[in-house]
């Protein structure tokens, strides 16, 4: 489909809605980084597109963050509007001084397994004031609560912060929650949070919650929720998971609890388990059954 057409989609008024804008984005930068030939747009026009959503992701983070002034106003976004309309034939001097929006990729569950361990260059790594440091790359996929029905429990957990020594170095952190079966297979959606709200000492700070997408009563015996905390490496250009912490089913019950985290990779199978630190570190969360 022509970006030309998604952009008629979603133009008006694209900046109003946080949702659109994040769609458009994703969408404007898988088209500044295509390398086909049958692109209908030139590379200088690639450039401003990417520049746009660059924009566009600094909006979000900027809708999203806690901080009372805003870096990247609404009245800013309004004036890409007419740059978008007339893409085309648009050759003044771009508006904000920023660059277009890195490649990133995410990798597949396991892919990871694959690749050189960078444990040395993260602790020397780029901080969240790199170049290579974007807000928001993702806006989050959470799903609403399901119905509630007589009888069955309703589970929301609350992340509310995880503790790691390079809390500060951590670039776009996120947390991937999955709900798996002793075979690792998934036993509801995956939702991933949005873009940790701050970063504070040696915690990265999340406070939202989690809707699990089925009822308590219906989980099958030795499932478990995962919760794998993701950050983009900048040297790579990808995001990965840096650790990932889990809870079992008798650990369901409401109030606080801290789990454990374990090196990466990711075993959903558990067979194979590391503590990631012999520090007091700790993903602390939040729980709430709701029961008709």
């Amino acid at each position: 489909q022509p970006l030309s057409c998604f952009i008629s989609l979603w133009i008006y008024p694209f900046w109003i809605f946080h949702a659109n804008g994040i769609r458009l984005a994703r969408h404007l930068q898988k088209e500044a980084q295509a390398q086909h030939n049958n692109s209908e747009f030139t590379e200088e026009q690639k450039k401003t597109i990417g520049k746009i959503a660059t924009c566009l992701e600094l909006r979000s983070a900027a809708l999203q963050s806690t901080q009372s002034q805003e870096e990247f106003k609404l009245e800013d976004l309004k004036k890409l509007e007419p740059i978008l309309k007339n893409i085309l034939t648009y050759n003044k001097e771009f508006p904000f001084d920023v660059q277009p929006v890195p490649l990133r990729r995410i990798l597949a569950p396991g892919e990871e397994e694959n690749l050189e361990f960078e444990e040395d260059e993260e602790e020397g790594g780029a901080g969240a004031g790199s170049p290579d440091s974007f807000p928001a790359r993702v806006p989050g996929t959470l799903l609403p609560r399901l119905p509630s029905e007589p009888g069955m429990t309703l589970l929301t957990i609350k992340i509310e912060k995880i503790g790691l020594k390079d809390a500060g170095q951590c670039i776009d952190p996120y947390i991937t929650v999955s709900v798996k079966d002793l075979n690792g297979i998934d036993l509801t959606p995956v939702q991933d949070t949005p873009v940790a709200s701050r970063k504070e000492d040696t915690y990265v700070h999340f406070n939202v919650d989690i809707e699990l997408q089925k009822h308590v009563e219906k989980l099958t015996k030795g499932a478990a929720i995962f919760f794998e905390f993701k950050h983009y490496k900048p040297k790579k250009r990808f995001t990965s998971t840096k650790c990932f912490a889990f809870m079992e089913m008798d650990e369901i019950k409401p109030g606080p609890i801290v789990i454990e985290l374990y090196k990466k990779p990711t075993d959903f199978k558990r067979k194979k388990l590391q503590l990631l630190t012999k520090k007091p570190l700790y993903l602390h969360l939040h729980q709430t059954l709701h029961k008709e």
